[in-house]
């Protein structure tokens, strides 16, 4: 019978055949800790009587396992000892360019500091065992690398060169700080300059940096769309579909049956758009709003995927492995293949389609009533565009030719539901700071014939504010019902950055006022307070920088930014595993599903969030390649632009209209010492005391544009009219 004790039961990651009675990790931790020394594994499989034969077979099985993982350390001698015992300290490998690295601990706790002789022998993302040598002046650790436990970098994309009879490749990725030498004969057809794949055949050790073999010729260096090629490589995307995944694509219908939609509710005649961008292809999220007596009805209707993407399917493990859409300036990689994607779970125009509704009765105060959750057969009745509505909604009522008097009548209940919440979002102290994205335009030859920014309207927020309100909702339907399943969490921000903040925001005449406990309120009134303020943009960015990054989380703990004590995503899933995953928790409260595994929870939140991560990397990779390729024939032109950033080693300086970054070193800077001050963020020189702050407007010449590093240096042009240094008082002798 097997053993009820948990230290005995099966660890996850263990692949080990069924042994009654194997001591599970934790009782081999504590036998090694009982013999309190390194030892051999027959002395701990005498140690917990395991038998001869079979079980001590697994035995070593599962401490190889945990040697693996960081747990064990087996010693020169062959013998086992416990990690923590020897001081010994499991962690990421963070590297620099400049050879040297640092390792962030997984329990937590300030990085460690390995010097280029100690780094040398890691790449960027190892996981590595370090153990800490001493303590600098600031009481920073420096530690030494003991052990390298597991390779992140199996392939490397970066530029092919040759040096005499050897070759090389220089990374793309700029954390990858050791070029892969090529033996003869191991360069295939690679030419000098072309960007290459290459596999890792030889990890770096003390004597020798990484050793490989070209296996993809990507092509030559500025090829149109050879950015993306890169990214994708750069942060393994998962971009070719398995063939199991495309048998089971081909194999999903191209509209639903007839037994499943006389299941459902018929909501076909019911007046639902979708509203997206002129560039979207995959439409997740439909909507409808009227006005009642007391408020409003607003119905959100979103793509049925889980009906056709069921649990441990191909299609289910390959969603789960990519977790999210990626989207790059001219080109999608969908977390699902096309079939469903841009076929029968996009909401398409006259198109019956299954959906699953959230439909939300609202009061006349912003906040919502009722909300009910079931399944639905739709017909969307027309396909919008946000700056078409936006410009119908100004007054251009041809924007919008042939939209039917039932949806015109939703979209005026739409604004009047959209004026409301937002009435109410700014009432519980919600951030609300608008972004700007690049958007690319490209000539008949694939190079880019301009960069424009785009900026949000009215029709925007208005569907921010739906599936916000959406999202919401189904939060709390989960939490209510118990059910397991992925929340969208925001923590609040570290102290010491709100001690930051509020030195910062006091050095420009701003009160930051909060109690013991922070609230969004106190941050959303300093950007109101901000708004007609010359420096808005600076106190923007700063605000920003202080809070955390959003993530997901198998258990609920608030949404600081949204200022909401529960918050999901359920709105998309199309392009996010864990929509996708939430559907399927709500399907199982109407009795069309089974429940989720609650123990699977926390690792597929922290997949999904490390997915999130990765698609963004990618993505802004992607783009800083895009605007230094637009900017190489513009060297020695003069552009108007904003300090978008300040470091002690320069100013950062975004173009005006063009929306493309770069610095002006502080070298070339106006004559003076200039000195960094890291809580107003200002440089400001010594002598003279001119400042540079973020939001100053300047002019700026393109000095030089570094593909590979996708750098752009700027230096300063003339001084505008008004902007001589200040000077300080002449001292009297």
């Amino acid at each position: 019978m097997r053993s009820n004790n948990p230290r005995h039961r099966r660890h996850a990651s263990d692949p080990l055949p069924h042994i009654d009675d194997l001591p599970g990790r934790a009782a081999i931790a504590e036998a090694l800790a009982g013999i309190g020394e390194p030892c051999s594994l027959k002395t701990l499989a005498a140690q917990l009587e395991v038998a001869r034969g079979d079980p001590q077979a697994a035995l070593e099985r599962r401490v190889r396992a945990m040697v693996r993982d960081g747990q064990l350390i087996q010693n020169r001698s062959g013998l086992y000892g416990l990690a923590e015992r020897m001081e010994l300290i499991p962690g990421r490998v963070l590297a620099h360019r400049d050879g040297y690295a640092f390792v962030r601990p997984e329990a937590g706790g300030d990085d460690i500091y390995l010097a280029p002789r100690e780094a040398r022998r890691t790449l960027h993302g190892d996981r590595v065992l370090v153990r800490v040598a001493g303590y600098d002046r600031r009481e920073r650790p420096y530690g030494n690398l003991v052990e390298v436990i597991e390779r992140a970098n199996e392939r490397v994309v970066g530029r092919y060169f040759t040096d005499r009879n050897f070759g090389f490749v220089v990374p793309d990725n700029r954390h990858l700080n050791q070029d892969v030498l090529i033996p003869p004969g191991a360069a295939g057809d690679a030419r000098d300059g072309q960007i290459v794949v290459a596999a890792i055949e030889q990890q770096p050790d003390r004597h020798s940096q990484p050793v490989g073999r070209v296996t993809e010729i990507l092509g030559e260096h500025m090829a149109p769309g050879m950015e993306i090629e890169i990214a994708v490589r750069s942060y393994n995307l998962p971009s070719e579909w398995p063939e199991a995944v495309l048998d089971a694509a081909e194999r999903v219908p191209e509209a639903p049956s007839p037994e499943e939609i006389a299941r459902r509710r018929d909501l076909r005649d019911l007046p639902l758009v979708t509203i997206d961008g002129a560039d979207a292809r995959d439409f997740d999220d439909a909507v409808f709003a009227r006005r009642t007596a007391k408020g409003f009805t607003l119905t959100v209707a979103i793509a049925d995927v889980a009906h056709y993407v069921e649990p441990g399917s191909a299609l289910d493990d390959e969603a789960v492995r990519r977790g999210t859409s990626v989207y790059f300036p001219d080109r999608v990689i969908p977390m699902l293949p096309e079939a469903l994607s841009n076929g029968i779970c996009s909401l398409v125009p006259d198109a019956e389609r299954l959906a699953l509704v959230c439909e939300m009765n609202i009061g006349l105060d912003g906040e919502v009533r009722r909300a009910r959750f079931f399944e639905a057969v739709i017909r969307s009745h027309a396909r919008l565009i946000y700056n078409d509505v936006q410009r119908w909604r100004d007054g251009e009522i041809d924007s919008l030719r042939g939209v039917d008097a039932k949806v015109a009548r939703s979209l005026t209940a739409l604004y009047d539901l959209y004026a409301l919440l937002s009435e109410t979002r700014e009432a519980r102290g919600a951030l609300d700071i608008d972004s700007v994205e690049p958007r690319f335009h490209y000539d008949e030859l694939g190079k880019i014939a301009s960069v424009e920014a785009t900026r949000r309207v009215d029709a925007h927020r208005l569907i921010e504010e739906c599936m916000i309100a959406a999202n919401v909702a189904a939060a709390r339907h989960l939490i209510r019902h118990k059910c397991a399943a992925l929340y969208r969490v925001h923590d609040v921000p570290d102290d010491d950055r709100v001690e930051d903040l509020g030195r910062f925001l006091g050095e420009l005449g701003l009160r930051f006022r909060h109690g013991k406990e922070l609230d969004a309120k106190d941050f959303a009134a300093v950007l109101a307070a901000a708004r007609e303020r010359a420096d808005r943009r600076l106190i923007e960015t700063v605000v920003l920088r202080s809070l955390k990054l959003a993530v997901y989380s198998a258990q609920n703990t608030g949404h600081f930014g949204l200022s909401l004590d529960a918050y999901t995503h359920f709105t998309s899933p199309i392009r996010r595993y864990p929509d996708l995953v939430v559907h399927r928790a709500l399907k199982a409260r109407l009795d069309s599903g089974e429940a989720l595994d609650a123990g699977r929870m926390p690792e597929l939140a922290e997949h999904c969030s490390m997915c999130e991560r990765r698609a963004d990397e990618a993505t802004r990779d992607a783009v800083a390649w895009l605007k230094c390729e637009f900017m190489l024939d513009k060297v020695g032109d003069v552009f108007p632009g904003i300090v978008a950033g300040v470091a002690e080693f320069g100013v950062f300086v975004e173009l005006d209209d063009i929306f493309v970054e770069g610095m002006v070193h502080v070298s070339e800077l106006p004559g003076d010492y200039y000195k960094y001050d890291a809580v107003g963020h200002v440089l400001r020189g010594r002598a003279h005391g001119r400042e540079f702050r973020i939001g100053q407007a300047i002019a700026v010449r393109v000095a030089r544009v570094d593909l590979d590093e996708r750098k752009i240096d700027f230096v300063l042009a003339e001084p505008a009219p008004g902007d001589a240094p200040r000077r300080g008082r002449r001292r009297r002798r």
